[in-house]
C-alpha cells in the first residue's frame, strides 16, 4: 500500500510532474494550505521547520485548495509568489487541488483513510489540516489546522532519530 502512496502523481506549482518517491526525507509534512486564512499566518511557521529541519530529512509539501470558504482564489502563479514574497515560503508547493468530495486528489484520499480525523471521520475540516509521515509511509498522523507547525517539533525529530 505504501509503494501505492509513493507513486501517487502530483504536479508542482510550477507544473512539474512529481510523485513523494522524488522526494528524499526521512519525514513529509503534507499541509492543505489557504492565501486568505486566518491560519495563514502558519506559512511563517511551517517555513521555519522547513529551515530547521530540511538537512535532517524533512519534507514539506503544501498544497493551495479553494475549497473552505474560497479562501485559495488565485492562480497557480499568483500562490507562488504570495507564498514567496508575504511569507518567504522555499518549501515546495503543488499545483491547486481539492481535498475533499468527487473530485478529491488521491494524496488526500489515501491520506485521510489512513489518518481519520475527530470521531472517525475522513473529511478534511479546514485548511491548514496537516499529515506527518515517515519516508516509508508507515507513520501516518493528523494533525487539525489549530495546531502550529512548531508544536510538531517533537513528532518530527522522533522521525529524523
Amino acid at each position: 500500500m505504501t509503494d501505492t502512496l509513493f507513486a501517487i502523481p502530483l504536479v508542482t506549482i510550477s507544473g512539474e510532474k512529481r510523485t513523494l518517491a522524488d522526494y528524499s526525507a526521512k519525514a513529509i509534512l503534507v499541509v492543505n494550505t489557504a492565501s486568505e486564512c486566518g491560519f495563514t499566518p502558519q506559512y511563517k511557521g511551517l517555513e521555519q521547520l522547513w529551515q530547521a529541519y530540511k538537512d535532517r530529512g524533512l519534507m514539506i509539501l503544501g498544497f493551495p485548495c479553494n475549497q473552505f470558504g474560497r479562501q485559495e482564489k488565485g492562480s497557480n502563479q499568483e500562490i507562488a509568489a504570495f507564498c514567496e514574497v508575504n511569507f518567504g515560503v522555499s518549501f515546495p508547493l503543488f499545483e491547486k487541488i481539492d481535498v475533499n468530495g468527487e473530485d478529491a486528489h488521491p494524496l488526500y484520499v489515501y491520506l485521510k483513510k489512513q489518518a481519520p480525523g475527530v470521531l472517525g471521520s475522513e473529511k478534511i475540516k479546514w485548511n491548514f489540516t496537516k499529515f506527518l509521515l515517515s519516508n516509508q509511509g508507515k507513520t501516518i498522523e493528523r494533525f487539525s489546522p489549530t495546531t502550529k507547525p512548531e508544536e510538531l517539533k517533537a513528532k518530527i525529530e522522533a522521525i529524523l532519530k
